[in-house]
């Protein structure tokens, strides 16, 4: 499967949910400072477990780093 990430084209093996698309990119689950919006809309944490990306979806990740 093939989705956009964050501008760049990324092949993906059968379906993925965010949370194993996070997991794939080693990327740590956070309740501040994470968001991922999907086709433009923000997807809630909540769904982060069972929302399945589709063929072609515009994937976006944000996340925020402190530092000083």
């Amino acid at each position: 499967m093939r989705i956009l990430l964050n501008g760049d084209e990324k092949f993906l093996e059968g379906e993925v949910t965010i949370r194993e698309l996070l997991n794939i990119l080693g990327i740590e689950l956070r309740e501040v400072g994470l968001a991922v919006a999907v086709n433009g809309e923000v997807i809630p944490k909540s769904e982060y477990e069972n929302y399945k990306l589709k063929e072609g979806d515009k994937v976006e990740i944000v996340h925020l780093v402190g530092g000083g």
